[in-house]
């Protein structure tokens, strides 16, 4: 004969001051253990749609980023010219760029810090279609105009429209702010190719950004630059190579958020056994009765067990809860591989709140096993004695 559900949720509501006490622990740790996660979802998110998987980026082989990349400009007249670039209006959808990172100091505190700066081709744009121009016009050609991301035009000295920057022992005037959604190029200033490569004297270009006329042809289109004598290069899709820029940086946050949990975790799995074994202590004459009525020791068992599965699942729900609002923060930090600073937001998925549920309901039953066995063990006659 098994123990109706209910009896597990009116012990919780009948010890409602430590049951808020318990769950707000175990809500903590969820809370902690979520936003870690969300963290590092919301930088490789950022950087993953950065990059489209119709598009392939080459660079310097051996080279991890744009910044440490070369190009000149032989190769990049081979590349430019291979067949599986798709055309539009005539015009080959290829863009060779340029990038340099600067140091900027921030509105408000006046701290420097990186900012990367693409030098763009008329196709660029083209090849990236979440890029819309939010305010002003584009830089014209050949003039030391720029136009910057949103998040730069925000959070750095000089960035907003009308505005003018130094670098490259020039002065550059803001002429446009261009919203890239929640991806990287919203932390980057993009102006005219040959003018950035003439200020900043780079004979080369550091990456050849093109779209392919069919996604299913990139394996091709990569053995034959890969393996061509006259090139030393790489390819990848866009959306990989974006991904790859992400992967020190979330990993490092993932390792640290599962450090921490399991940290915290612990006090909380403590508080949880504590709780149990308080409800033990206090219901030894319930237990009895609940023995002499015919209920087995695996129904008592499995009672408060699930109890303390109620409570895991509470603090977890609670924890999930609070951390959502994380959504609305956006914060920066420094990009491990390129060394500049880029804006994201905490991204929460359903692979996250499962992950979430499942941690919650683990400490709950790991909490909750032994004051279960101690209970289920309770000897009927010594327990009914009980005062």
């Amino acid at each position: 004969m098994g123990i109706p559900y209910y009896y597990s949720f009116r012990n919780l509501w009948t010890r409602r001051l430590t049951t808020v006490l318990t769950a707000s622990g175990m809500a903590l740790v969820v809370f902690v253990f979520a936003a870690t996660l969300m963290l590092a979802e919301g930088l490789r998110k950022t950087l993953v749609d950065t990059g489209s998987y119709d598009n392939v980026v080459v660079i310097r082989k051996s080279a991890q980023t744009e910044v440490q990349s070369g190009i000149d400009r032989s190769q990049a007249a081979v590349v430019e010219t291979q067949p599986e670039v798709a055309m539009a209006g005539g015009e080959r959808l290829a863009a060779k760029e340029l990038v340099v990172l600067i140091s900027l100091p921030k509105r408000g505190s006046g701290k420097p810090s990186n900012v990367v700066i693409r030098g763009v081709a008329p196709a660029s744009l083209l090849l990236r279609p979440q890029v819309r121009l939010r305010e002003g016009r584009m830089p014209r050609p050949g003039s030391a105009e720029i136009i910057a991301g949103a998040n730069i035009a925000k959070r750095f000295q000089g960035g907003g429209i009308g505005e003018t920057v130094r670098f490259g022992m020039r002065d550059w005037t803001v002429v446009g702010i261009f919203d890239a959604g929640n991806t990287g190029f919203s932390s980057e200033i993009w102006g005219d190719v040959d003018q950035l490569m003439q200020a900043f004297r780079r004979p080369v270009y550091s990456s050849i950004v093109f779209k392919l006329r069919d996604p299913a042809e990139f394996e091709r289109v990569k053995a034959r630059i890969e393996s061509d004598p006259r090139l030393t290069l790489e390819v990848k899709r866009e959306i990989r190579f974006y991904a790859d820029q992400s992967e020190a940086m979330a990993k490092f946050l993932r390792i640290l958020g599962v450090t921490l949990t399991i940290i915290f975790s612990l006090g909380a799995v403590i508080g949880a056994m504590i709780t149990m074994y308080a409800a033990v202590a206090n219901r030894v004459t319930e237990i009895g009765t609940l023995r002499a009525l015919g209920f087995r020791k695996g129904s008592i068992l499995a009672a408060f067990i699930l109890e303390s599965l109620f409570l895991g699942l509470l603090g977890g729900v609670v924890g999930l809860f609070f951390a959502s609002f994380m959504q609305l923060i956006t914060i920066s930090t420094m990009n491990w591989q390129t060394f500049s600073e880029l804006a994201f937001t905490f991204t929460l998925t359903s692979a996250i709140v499962g992950k979430c549920l499942l941690f919650a309901l683990a400490m709950g039953f790991v909490g909750g096993l032994l004051p279960a066995f101690r209970a289920a063990r309770m000897n009927i006659v010594e327990a009914l004695r009980a005062t």
